[in-house]
C-alpha cells in the first residue's frame, strides 16, 4: 500500500516550509512512523552527498536526519544550481544533467516530471508517510503551466496540503486569503490547514487573528509557531559562521573557537593568524561547528552562564563526540572549568547555583571564591604525554586573570613567578595522551615552540559542513519539533491524514 502524504507550501519562498518539514519529519519518526521527506525541485549551490556520490538539495538532507534515514536522490530529484547569466546546472537524480537557461529548462519539464512521480512512488512504496515541500508560491501564475513541484505533485499523490504564512515579515492575511483566492477551486480543496509560522510574542494575542483567517477562508488554521531563534540548522544555500574564518584556501587545520555569550580574552588565539596552513574560526551555531581539528573553549565572564548556553545549543553532545574521534579539546581559563567534572560557587558569586556539572573531559573539579588571582605570569612546562614531552622545562609567559581554584593530578605547567614574585604553584590538566587539555594562562600560544608543536599534533580536518551531522543536529531538530508540535494541534493534523 503507498505510503500516505502531506504537502507543506508556502505563501512565498523563505517562509519555514524546509524547517517545518524538517520538524514534522522528526515529529512523526520520534512516533515511530516510517517517514521521508520529499521535494521534486530544489535550487540551491549548498548541495549535499548521498552515500551514492548523488547531490541532493542541504535541506532534504537535513530532513532526512530528522526523519533518520539516509539521504538519497530521490528525496530530492531535481536540483538546480544557479550559474551566472540566468542558467542553471540542472542535477537529476543525483547526477549533472545539463546546463540549461531557465527557458531551456521550462521546455523540459515534460520531460523530468516522469522522473519526479518515480522517485515519489519509490519512497511511497518503501515508506509509511511521506513529507512532501512545495517551492516558493503555488500560484505564481506564469508558471502555472510548468508546475511539477507544487499544485501538481498534490494532485498526482492525491495529498492534503497545509499553506503556510509568515507572520514575521507581515501581512499574514494579504499571504494565505490571496494565496487561497489566487487558487483554482480544485486546487483550493486540496488545502486542508494553515500554519502561522514566525510569529513573536504571546500566542493569545494573536487569537483574534486566528478567528478571521478561518472565517474568511473556511480553512483550519492549525497552529500558530513560534519564531525560533538561535535554530542553529543548515541554511539552504550557506551556512552562516558567526565571524568569516581566517588561514588560506591551503588550510589543513581547522580550529573552531566557540563564541561564548559572554566570550574574554579572545586575543589569546592571534597567533594562529601567523601560522601557515591553519584556518581560525568562531563559531556560535553547531551546524558551524562541523569537523575541525580542534574545538577551543576560550575564557568567559560568566563560565556558569555560558556553560547552560553551551548545554542549550547541544555543545556538550557535539563535544564528547568530536573527542571520541580524535578531535583535540582544549579549555584556556572559563573554558577550563568547563571541561572539569563540577564546578562549585558555594558564595554564589556567578549565580544562584551552588554548583554545576561541567562537561567531564578532564579529571578535576573548579570552586569559585572571592579572591579574584589576577597576575603576570611565567611558567614551567612539566612535561606530559605527546606534543608535551618535547616542550618539557620551556619557559612560558602570559596572565592569569581568573576567580576560580583547580586542583590538578595532571598539571603540566608549573608557576614560577608572578608579578615578578618567585613561586611554584601548578596550573593545568591533559588526558587522552595529550589531546584534552586546559589551563589558567592566557597568551600561551604566543609562545611559537608550544604552538607549533601543538598544531603538528592536530589531524587534518574534516568536513566543516555536514560530516557527523546527526550528531550535532539531533539537537537542534529535537528542540524544533518539540516547538512546532507544541504549536500544532497534533489531533486535527491526525485527522487530516485519516482522512485521505
Amino acid at each position: 500500500m503507498a505510503a500516505k502524504t502531506l504537502m507543506l507550501q508556502g505563501t512565498s519562498s523563505s517562509v519555514g516550509k524546509s524547517v517545518l518539514t524538517a520538524a514534522l519529519c522528526r515529529i512523526f519518526a520520534r512516533r515511530g512512523v516510517r517517514v521521508a521527506p520529499f521535494k521534486a525541485q530544489n535550487m540551491s549551490n549548498n548541495a549535499a552527498v548521498c552515500g551514492d556520490g548523488g547531490e541532493i538539495g542541504r535541506a532534504q538532507a537535513v530532513q532526512a536526519a530528522a526523519a533518520g534515514i539516509a539521504p538519497t536522490p530521490d528525496l530530492n530529484p531535481i536540483l538546480l544550481k544557479p550559474e551566472a547569466d540566468s542558467r542553471s546546472q540542472v542535477i537529476v537524480l543525483g547526477r549533472r544533467w545539463q546546463t540549461l537557461r531557465a527557458g531551456s529548462y521550462y521546455r523540459r519539464k515534460e520531460e523530468l516530471w516522469p522522473i519526479v512521480t518515480a522517485a515519489l512512488d519509490r519512497l511511497r512504496a518503501a515508506y509509511e508517510l511521506v513529507i512532501i515541500e512545495g517551492a516558493g508560491s503555488p500560484v505564481e501564475l506564469n508558471l502555472r503551466t510548468f508546475d511539477i513541484v507544487n499544485m501538481s505533485v498534490a494532485r498526482y499523490a492525491g495529498s492534503p496540503v497545509l499553506l503556510v504564512g509568515d507572520i514575521d515579515r507581515g501581512g499574514i492575511f494579504a499571504q494565505l486569503l490571496g494565496s487561497l483566492w489566487l487558487l483554482t477551486a480544485e486546487e483550493r480543496s486540496w488545502v486542508r490547514g494553515l500554519i502561522v509560522n514566525k510569529f513573536r510574542g504571546e500566542r493569545r494575542l494573536f487569537a483574534d487573528g486566528v478567528r478571521i483567517l478561518e472565517e474568511r477562508s473556511g480553512t483550519p488554521v492549525l497552529g500558530v509557531v513560534p519564531y525560533l531563534s538561535d535554530l542553529t540548522l543548515p541554511e539552504e544555500d550557506a551556512v552562516a559562521l558567526d565571524a568569516g574564518p581566517r588561514g588560506g584556501s591551503d588550510a589543513v587545520r581547522d580550529i573552531a573557537v566557540l563564541r561564548l555569550p559572554h566570550i574574554a580574552n579572545f586575543d589569546d588565539f592571534d597567533p594562529f593568524y601567523s601560522e601557515t596552513g591553519v584556518q581560525l574560526r568562531y563559531v556560535r551555531s553547531l551546524a558551524a561547528l562541523g569537523t575541525p581539528s580542534a574545538v577551543i573553549l576560550p575564557g568567559t565572564k560568566s563560565t556558569v552562564a555560558d556553560l547552560t548556553w553551551l548545554r542549550q545549543q547541544g555543545f556538550d553532545k557535539a563535544i564528547h563526540h568530536l573527542a571520541a574521534q580524535g578531535v583535540a579539546v582544549v579549555g584556556i581559563c572559563g573554558g577550563y572549568q568547563m571541561l572539569g567534572r563540577l564546578i562549585r560557587d558555594p558564595e554564589h558569586l556567578e549565580s544562584d547555583r551552588e554548583e554545576i556539572s561541567g562537561l567531564g573531559l578532564l579529571p578535576v573539579e573548579t570552586v569559585f571564591a572571592s579572591d579574584k588571582a589576577v597576575f603576570q605570569s611565567r611558567a614551567r612546562i612539566a612535561g606530559g604525554p605527546a606534543w608535551l614531552a618535547d616542550l618539557r622545562g620551556q619557559i612560558v609567559e602570559g596572565y592569569e586573570i581568573h576567580m576560580g581554584r583547580t586542583p590538578s593530578d595532571a598539571a603540566w605547567l608549573t608557576i614560577a613567578s608572578r608579578n615578578g614574585q618567585p613561586c611554584c604553584a601548578e596550573d593545568g590538566c591533559v588526558a587522552a595522551q595529550g589531546r584534552i587539555w586546559g589551563c589558567y594562562l592566557h597568551g600561551l600560544f604566543a609562545h611559537a615552540p608550544l604552538r607549533r608543536a601543538w598544531l603538528a599534533s592536530l589531524p587534518p580536518s574534516g568536513d566543516s559542513m555536514m560530516v557527523g551531522a546527526p550528531l550535532w543536529l539531533d539537537s537542534a531538530l529535537d528542540r524544533l519539533a518539540d516547538a512546532v508540535e507544541a504549536a500544532l494541534d497534533m489531533k486535527q493534523l491526525g485527522r487530516i491524514l485519516a482522512a485521505r
